[in-house]
């Protein structure tokens, strides 16, 4: 059973987390929204910049806009992911805490269900408007005559363009991405968690196993929900109106 203490516990902890995991990672989530991004026709039309590869792109941001360039589209991103995470752990605490069994365990699939739940809720929620506004003002970075003068008139734009749908595009892969990234996150990270615990015979584990553990079940993350991600991207473009228009898909 979740306290009204361990749920607010981890919905503090979750959102600082998000906050600070945001800010620190940010020109790499930059970097890969534009590289994302090239590989649409209609960007290519509408005169896009196109790059050779993550160094050439981040070198060429850095020297044509500076350092802010970098961190273009970070304040959406930023509150995104602190509301993200605050919602993550909350619905992951409180929907464990429901699927323990007599004797307090979880299954290997409760506990991916739980993650599930968790990413699916995150997504619909809190991460698909902001990631709607990042991608389109990284992609309005890259383009010859940039529209938009920050945060809250492209939300503004957006919304007088399209309605409120204008900034929950690409919802269905977003929840898709988050509830498969929950999933095999909080997967892969508790049962490595227990393996170490079982080798090492501790449950109180060393910062550096902790960090290992943290990189090891991104790293697994990345690769088992990335094709969603390149999807939820293209879907929140400032072309994909354009694309669906003139093909039917996203060419």
């Amino acid at each position: 059973m979740v306290t009204k203490d361990s749920a607010a516990h981890s919905l503090i902890a979750g959102t600082i987390a998000g906050a600070v995991e945001g800010a620190i990672t940010y020109p790499t989530e930059l970097v890969k929204t534009k590289i994302q991004l090239q590989g649409s026709q209609q960007y290519l039309a509408q005169g896009g910049h196109t790059y050779h590869g993550p160094i050439d792109c981040a070198t060429s941001t850095f020297r044509t806009q500076g350092i802010t360039g970098l961190y273009r589209g970070l304040t959406p991103m930023l509150l995104g992911n602190a509301a993200k995470a605050g919602v993550r752990f909350l619905t992951y605490d409180t929907v464990k805490a429901q699927l323990r069994d007599e004797n307090g365990k979880l299954t290997m699939a409760r506990m991916m269900l739980a993650g599930l739940c968790a990413g699916v809720i995150e997504g619909g929620t809190v991460v698909a408007p902001s990631e709607t506004i990042k991608t389109r003002l990284i992609h309005d970075q890259c383009m010859p005559k940039p529209q938009y003068h920050g945060m809250v008139d492209c939300v503004q734009k957006a919304i007088q363009k399209d309605g409120i749908r204008g900034i929950y595009r690409g919802v269905v892969p977003v929840m898709a991405r988050q509830g498969a990234n929950s999933c095999v996150r909080f997967a892969s990270y508790d049962t490595l968690k227990q393996l170490v615990i079982g080798y090492t015979g501790t449950e109180t584990l060393p910062f550096a196993y902790s960090f290992g553990l943290g990189m090891a079940a991104g790293t697994i993350t990345v690769y088992a929900t990335m094709p969603f991600d390149v999807v939820k991207t293209r879907m929140q473009s400032l072309s994909a109106s354009l694309e669906v228009r003139l093909h039917g898909y996203l060419a």
